[in-house]
């Protein structure tokens, strides 16, 4: 008899059986001498982000489990003081649920099945739910019983296209006069209601939070109706190289003078993710060949790097060398091909490294805590990563996210 056999991607690293924390990366490589990629997470530096990241938000913090759904790193964001998860999809609810029985789960994604909803209800205990169409705001009464009193809704509204790194504005959201219209239409189902928006990935510009807000309190008036919940999204950025955004503060400051404008009592969320994750995690790669600038290495677009493919991030990184050999101190610019046979899998940085970087080093690259698990695929089988913790600090660090404005020395 045929039967389906679901693949699960969430969480999909495999640690070694010797796995253990060591002091730095350079004792990995020594230790393992990996031919297959290694993500070397460092959980104190993502207590220390979520911890700064509560200490300064005046709300509820709402971690995004699709930036980073890794076990470790998720319980390193608990340790730092969040007890809500935003999660997409029935896999991360049942994810968290798992690790976190008491915590408070949220289904932030405005487009869900129905099996899903109805999972989300029934087995894990998720009250809050996000949509954006009178469609939506059916299925959820729907597969929920109608709430029983106990139902948050969450309208998504709409943002004008801004300057973040990934814009957002066009998939979901609705337009203010139907966002107003469906908190009207929800209002008398809502235990909870709400009113959601989303800035963009990496958004650099903090008056961006108090744009939206200024918005967000417009809608809330035409609707005329109460409103328990304002969620000002995700978006806030980290430290790249060329790429050093304002403080945390300055982000701080932006939401507290837009929530201003909001009706008194309304209570703020947020949903951070690459804030949180981004510079607790690096990826060691072995170089494979190499071909007069061009290093064909042992990760790509279709595994941890692929925000160095098309949308050209620039990542921290550096040569690690068998026995602690000394490389050249001349330095030259390479471009990265990853191990695919697609063509599309090129990095092209510049990644500046030792003039005689050879086949057989190691590159660590850093900052790819944010979204370089989460990406991975299985595309022409080369899905294999390993995982390990490390305790020196991050290659680069943001300024307030609990570590300050420093790069780690090579």
């Amino acid at each position: 008899m045929n039967q389906i056999r679901p693949r699960g991607a969430v969480a999909p690293l495999r640690r070694p059986a010797a796995s253990f924390r060591r002091p730095n990366v350079d004792a990995v490589v020594a230790a393992l001498r990996p031919e297959e990629p290694v993500h070397c997470l460092r959980p104190a530096a993502v207590t220390a982000a979520a911890r700064a990241f509560v200490a300064a938000f005046p709300g509820d913090v709402l971690y995004a489990v699709k930036c980073n759904a890794e076990p470790t790193m998720l319980r390193a964001i608990a340790a730092g003081g969040v007890t809500h998860f935003d999660c997409a999809s029935e896999a991360e609810v049942r994810l968290a649920r798992s690790l976190f029985p008491d915590a408070a789960i949220h289904f932030m994604h405005p487009v869900k099945s129905r099996g899903a909803i109805r999972a989300a209800w029934t087995q894990h205990g998720v009250r809050d739910f996000v949509l954006d169409t009178d469609g939506e705001l059916t299925k959820i009464l729907e597969e929920t019983g109608g709430g029983a009193g106990d139902l948050g809704l969450v309208v998504r509204l709409a943002l004008p296209k801004g300057s973040a790194a990934y814009d957002l504005s066009g998939k979901f959201g609705a337009a203010p006069a139907e966002a107003a219209a469906l908190l009207c239409a929800a209002r008398p189902h809502a235990a909870r209601l709400g009113l959601s928006f989303h800035v963009g990935s990496q958004c650099l510009d903090p008056a961006a939070w108090t744009r939206a807000l200024a918005l967000a309190a417009e809608v809330i008036a035409a609707a005329g109706v109460a409103i328990e919940v304002v969620d000002v999204g995700g978006g806030f950025p980290v430290a790249y190289p060329g790429s050093e955004p304002p403080a945390l503060a300055a982000f701080m400051e932006a939401i507290r003078e837009g929530a201003a404008l909001l009706p008194p009592g309304v209570r703020l969320w947020a949903e951070p993710g690459r804030a949180l994750v981004a510079g607790g995690a690096s990826v060691v790669v072995q170089v494979q060949q190499r071909r007069g600038d061009a290093l064909y290495v042992n990760d790509g677009v279709y595994g941890a790097l692929s925000d160095a493919g098309a949308p050209g991030f620039r990542f921290p990184h550096r040569l690690i060398r068998e026995g602690g050999e000394a490389a050249a101190t001349v330095t030259r610019d390479f471009v990265l091909f990853g191990p695919t046979c697609d063509s599309a899998d090129v990095m092209r940085g510049p990644w500046t490294l030792p003039a005689d970087v050879r086949e057989g080093d190691w590159i660590e690259i850093g900052q790819l805590g944010a979204y370089g698990t989460a990406l991975r695929t299985a595309f022409n089988g080369f899905d294999r990563a390993h995982v390990t913790e490390v305790s020196d600090a991050p290659m680069m660090t943001t300024s307030g996210y609990g570590a300050g404005a420093a790069a780690r020395a090579a």
